[in-house]
């Protein structure tokens, strides 16, 4: 959560107020149960600014996402259209890794958030499946009209020159409720201006007055809580009219004691403006009248928001709190031991799912002092049984110990230990820890692994940590011989005898490919039995062998290593062989693919500029490097083009790889260069390439920027279609990020519009234009690598120096990266200073 009840800071970017009222209207729109905005952050990155109806720490690995990742935000801010997923399966079909990530049956509506030309970032909506898209198609057309309204209104935030970025963690707003509360609430408002405040008659009773007695004002409402909370109220209340309301609810006394929650909120996008409120009784007898006091189960009940808004004794208990420290506080405050990725995960379904959760988790032993001062817990360090029923407006959570019988009426007073003959086993640690889908996530992942080296760290990363290996070795067959392809976890040099054996070796790893049938061994021990002689590691543990079959072609073996003696079950066996033929065909592919990476490197290299066509005035230097991992061969591209009596300076992406990638980007290199030896305005180079593009259909997308210098007087006209805005140095050393308005990427939008942006380049100041392989490192926020760029073109900028000598400067370190998954592509351009008057004699 982002901030608290006395922070004053409000988050840089779009008031709070404006981003809190979008939301709930378009949850309203698209009959959604969560809804929230991403809005961009500097070049390539969306980051989420709101998010309503779900719990911000449940979903982090979410709260950023790279424009270029197949995403369905991603995918709605780059190609400027929505993305609508009606269900699970449309969702695995279109976005195969999202799915996996968020196995649960819900649908999204992504709708870009753009005004006249500039695109803000995409408003998104979750909501229940449907059985095809046609379902939502009216709920689409709502929430599209809720986004061009956001995109107005950023628009004029933009225009007044206030932020429209987000580069802070998300506000946590809660939706409007779907239904009536399930236990007292109350409804209050009040009116900076006018001082006037307004009560229903169950907030008039929950704070103790009574029906007929109205506090009228500010003042008069403080009077109605303790004195120890009154101080509070009005500084809340302000804070709320200035658009920053606290992001959970505070806790509020009323005159006799008894607790209440309060939760504020802005009625509109202007400061200040009224707030409204909701006051809420969160005691026992808000659900059922306590009923739930006397069930022999912890009963527990959250918010969407993670908030724990009641908890009977027997939850209290189980989970080794006070009830009274329980409620008002997220679950992770309250009972720090649940926050753990099993759990998360658990409740992640509940909250974007229909159906039930049920899991087990395993209790920490309690701290020192714990007893002393929430009394003895039954069945210290055992397992609970939870379930987790999910609600429109609140998730209903139950806890009994998993040893026992939730409903036997012999269970022993508290404190007493049960009786160990009538325990049932704890269940298995593993089949709570690891996600049912991991291998679902292992296959998704090989289909964008495609050299050796990708594939192999793929299954090191998703295969050996779902089964607890800790060792792996790839063997791939090249003239009947086994080559090791990718080794780690074994001892050093231990491998190197193995390495080139042929296919008569006596040995596991290649008696599993001869026979195409996998081997298990519990224990090394039973290994060399079976292999006597074969040389041992110092393990001790269980080994796998998996031949690599792909379409009855034998590839290789894979040999799985665990570091203590276990068992494989049958399904595990099943499992691992089946993903054993994934690997096979992931590995296949990366050998075919190294033909087809060779050449398009070749076509690639010749179709870029052999030479740029200069001019008196203006210096130019280009440098193009190819992603030094085969499947990363694309699209990339520069160019300088004479275009009238100035020069044309082009650079652009095509989306993808491979030999198609190249051989679009030679086609669009083409297209701009006869529209630029035309002197054609640059609206109309970008508007006929892109219709060029989406005529030809290659499947590919690309982004570029054009920009029609004029060498004598500096003056640029630019236009730019979803590609990295440049940069520039000005003659002082200052850099900055040139604010180019845009478009969508070309080859999508047949009725796209590419604004012009006029900008001027004064004599000794360096225009760098690049492809995002220039900025992005895996792991780091692109924003850091521009950043970065910057900071070396200040450097290597000097007035004076050769510009060539700058750009090899500005590639040093992606020229030294090992593994460069990129192409990159750098176009510098510097206005010369005008001949000295002999000069030109």
């Amino acid at each position: 959560m982002t901030g608290s009840a006395g922070d004053e800071r409000e988050p840089p970017g779009p008031p709070a107020a404006l981003l809190a009222g979008v939301t709930a209207d378009a949850l309203r729109a698209a009959e959604g149960y969560a809804a929230g905005v991403y809005l961009c952050s500097g070049t390539h990155m969306l980051r989420l600014a709101v998010l309503a109806g779900l719990p911000g720490p449940l979903f982090r690995p979410w709260w950023r996402v790279h424009v270029e990742r197949p995403f369905p935000v991603s995918d709605a801010h780059r190609l400027g259209v929505p993305v609508v997923l009606a269900n699970a399966t449309e969702a695995m079909r279109r976005y195969p890794q999202f799915a996996a990530g968020l196995p649960f049956q819900f649908g999204t509506l992504n709708v870009p958030v753009v005004a006249e030309g500039y695109a803000f970032g995409v408003m998104t909506v979750l909501r229940p499946a449907a059985s095809d898209g046609g379902e939502v198609q009216a709920q689409r057309e709502r929430l599209a009209r809720v986004a061009d309204s956001l995109g107005a209104s950023l628009l004029r935030l933009r225009a007044e020159g206030r932020p429209v970025t987000w580069d802070d963690e998300p506000l946590c707003v809660r939706p409007p409720a779907a239904g009536p509360a399930p236990g007292r609430v109350g409804h209050l408002a009040w009116d900076p201006a006018s001082d006037a405040v307004t009560t229903d008659e169950p907030a008039r009773i929950l704070l103790g007055l009574p029906p007929d007695r109205s506090p009228d004002t500010l003042r008069e409402l403080s009077r109605a809580v303790d004195p120890m909370d009154a101080h509070q109220l009005p500084g809340l209340l302000r804070e709320a009219a200035q658009g920053r309301p606290p992001p959970l609810p505070v806790q509020v006394r009323t005159a006799d004691g008894s607790v209440r929650l309060l939760e504020l909120w802005a009625s509109g996008s202007n400061a200040p403006t009224p707030v409204t409120g909701v006051l809420i009784d969160p005691g026992p007898g808000a659900l059922a009248d306590g009923a739930a006091d006397l069930l022999p189960e912890g009963v527990f009940c959250l918010d969407r928001l993670g908030l724990i808004v009641y908890a009977n004794a027997r939850a209290a208990h189980l989970l080794g709190g006070e009830r009274a420290r329980m409620v008002g506080r997220s679950l992770w405050d309250a009972v720090p031991w649940l926050n753990r990725s099993a759990c998360e995960e658990h409740l992640r379904g509940a909250l974007l799912s229909p159906e039930p959760v049920h899991f087990h988790i395993r209790r920490p032993p309690p701290a020192e002092g714990d007893d002393a001062e929430s009394g003895p817990r039954p069945y210290e360090g055992d397992w609970l049984s939870m379930a987790v029923y999910p609600g429109p407006d609140l998730l209903t959570c139950t806890a009994v110990p998993a040893n026992r019988v939730a409903h036997d009426p012999e269970r022993p007073a508290d404190g007493a230990r049960a009786d160990p003959e009538a325990e049932t086993p704890a269940p298995d640690a593993a089949a709570t820890t690891s996600p049912p889908y991991r291998p679902i996530v292992l296959a998704i992942a090989l289909t964008e692994a495609v050299t050796a080296r990708q594939v192999s760290a793929v299954v090191m990363q998703e295969l050996l940590p779902a089964f607890g290996g800790r060792r792996l070795a790839i063997y791939l067959l090249q003239e009947r011989h086994l080559y090791l392809a990718w080794e780690a976890g074994f001892p050093e040099g231990f491998l190197a005898p193995f390495e080139g054996v042929g296919l008569d070796a006596r040995l596991p790893g290649v008696e599993t490919l001869t026979t195409g049938r996998p081997l298990f061994f519990d224990s090394m021990e039973q290994l060399s039995e079976a292999y006597p002689g074969i040389a041992l590691d110092a393990a001790v543990g269980a080994r796998a062998f998996l031949p690599l079959i792909a379409s009855g072609r034998p590839v290789g073996s894979c040999i799985l290593g665990f570091d203590r003696p276990r068992s494989f079950s049958s399904e595990e066996r099943t499992v691992l062989t089946a993903m054993a033929g994934l690997i096979a065909h992931a590995m296949e592919k990366a050998q075919r693919y190294d033909t087809e990476a060779a050449l398009a490197r070749g076509l690639q290299q010749a179709l870029l500029p052999r030479r740029l066509s200069q001019h008196a005035r203006v210096e130019t230097a280009g440098r193009y490097l190819a992603g030094t991992e085969g499947m990363e061969v694309g699209g990339d591209w520069y160019d300088v083009v004479e275009a009238g009596d100035g020069l044309a300076l082009v650079i652009g992406d095509v989306q993808g790889h491979g030999v198609q990638a190249a051989a679009t980007m030679g086609q669009l290199r083409s297209a701009v260069r006869a529209f630029a030896l035309g002197d054609r305005p640059p609206e109309e180079v970008m508007g006929g390439t892109n219709l060029l593009l989406i005529d030809l259909d290659p499947g590919h997308f690309a982004s570029c920027c054009y920009i029609r210098l004029d060498p004598v007087t500096g003056l640029a006209r630019a236009v730019r279609a979803g590609h990295p805005l440049p940069l520039l140095r000005h003659p002082d050393g200052r850099t900055e990020v040139v604010d180019l308005r845009g478009g969508v990427v070309l080859g999508v939008d047949p009725r796209a519009h590419y604004p012009v942006t006029e900008l001027r380049l004064d004599p000794g100041a360096v225009l760098a234009l690049y492809t995002d392989g220039l900025v992005e490192r895996p792991g780091q926020d692109i924003d850091d690598g521009v950043a970065a760029l910057r900071t070396a073109l200040a450097d290597a900028g000097a007035p004076g120096r050769a510009l060539a000598d700058v750009a090899d400067r500005l590639t040093a370190t992606a020229r030294q990266t090992p593994d460069r998954p990129d192409d990159i592509a750098l176009l510098l351009a510097t206005r010369l200073p005008p001949p000295a008057p002999d000069e030109e004699k």
